[in-house]
């Protein structure tokens, strides 16, 4: 018996977080998370922009290379004689019905 009241006046030593303390803390997270979370969809539309322009800008180079070879300039022509991948062709492709 003499343990057991040891061991609950050794318990109620122990601090812990109050209710008050774990609702601030995540109210904080919860501010953080929507300033976050608006700025990580903003950077991919703009990765995904330079993605799409670097593809126009290598498709264009690829072609007048082609050209400057005497190659033909379609986009199978340029798969074929492999200027260009096919899932570059077909990303292009893509870009073009938007």
């Amino acid at each position: 018996m003499k343990k057991l009241k040891q061991f609950i006046i050794k318990n109620k030593q122990v601090k812990g977080f109050t209710l008050v303390e774990m609702v601030i803390v995540i109210a904080i997270i919860a501010m953080l998370i929507l300033l976050i979370v608006p700025g990580l969809s903003k950077q991919k539309d703009r990765a995904t922009s330079k993605t799409d322009e670097a593809l126009r800008t290598t498709i264009e180079t690829q072609r007048q290379l082609a050209e400057d070879n005497g190659d033909g300039t379609s986009l199978e022509e340029l798969v074929k004689k492999e200027y260009i991948s096919q899932k570059q062709k077909e990303r292009y492709e893509k870009l073009q019905q938007k």
